[in-house]
């Protein structure tokens, strides 16, 4: 969750998206295919009550293969891979923190999370973060599209694989400072009601199906300036032959954080620059 978090602030403006083209769903043909694959934007955790999953989209999915996620979620060993990843080699949280704001940390996790910062001071900082993001919802019942994608393909008899690793997905963040990390831990608690009233406005573009607007908001979001080429740029990139191996053997319908669909790095672009059909499915 904290990848698309981190994705809707770091992307870079660089070409203005057509109204026809906003959609959440995409067909891939053209080139080599023999048949059509399908990418679909997420929102790794959303409330129950503007999740939805559409007619297209279940049609889509059904006549795919295989699934692609950002991770194998039905892997059961990528929790336990997960935990491990997510722990500092060195130090503790407290470490990374002055003593005031690791005492006003203190206070928000006990008073969010339930749970005193003792139970989670080996976590890395944007480990951390991610437990903590999901505050900004004011729900008390969530769905997650990924999840529900493995439920739909455990029942279709479908392969559920992953764009990248754990240890692909850890290494990017690894690539940022602790310190950066903890410096922006505190301005999403300097700035919680803040937060919340940005996410909505993202949920809002999301149940539009308004990528337009969805890239508008990220390109006005200047917080994580200067990782947007590890955060994003390098891991589409990276994606890009994974999808087309997947799509030479078959139909394949992939899921990643809406985030990563727009602008002139996006999945969509970068697609089509490599002479893909890319077409919004209405």
């Amino acid at each position: 969750m904290f990848v698309l978090f981190l994705s809707c602030k770091t992307t870079t403006p660089s070409q203005t998206i057509p109204a026809e083209e906003n959609s959440l769903l995409w067909e891939i043909s053209g080139k080599n295919l023999a048949i059509p694959s399908y990418l679909y934007g997420t929102m790794h955790i959303i409330c129950a009550e503007d999740f939805k999953v559409t007619k297209q989209m279940n049609e889509k999915f059904a006549v795919a293969g295989k699934v692609y996620l950002e991770l194998d979620m039905d892997n059961p060993g990528m929790l336990f891979k997960t935990m491990q990843l997510s722990l500092l080699q060195n130090g503790t949280l407290k470490d990374l923190f002055s003593e005031s704001d690791y005492a006003k940390l203190n206070r928000f996790v006990s008073d969010s999370l339930g749970m005193p910062m003792l139970l989670l001071n080996k976590m890395k900082p944007f480990a951390l973060m991610s437990l903590l993001y999901g505050k900004v919802l004011t729900c008390s019942k969530t769905e997650s599209y990924e999840q529900t994608f493995v439920e739909m393909a455990k029942a279709q008899k479908k392969e559920v694989l992953g764009l990248e690793t754990p240890e692909d997905q850890f290494s990017v963040f690894d690539q940022i400072p602790d310190s950066s990390e903890a410096r922006m831990v505190m301005e999403f608690i300097n700035n919680f009601e803040d937060q919340r009233q940005e996410f909505r406005k993202m949920v809002e573009a999301y149940k539009n199906q308004d990528i337009a607007e969805l890239y508008r908001q990220m390109s006005n979001s200047p917080d994580m300036a200067g990782f947007e080429d590890e955060l994003l740029i390098k891991r589409n990139q990276k994606w890009i032959p994974v999808m087309e191996t997947a799509m030479q053997a078959g139909s394949t319908f992939f899921a990643v954080g809406a985030g990563h669909l727009p602008g002139q790095h996006g999945v969509i672009q970068l697609l089509r620059d490599k002479g893909y059909d890319v077409k919004a499915v209405k």
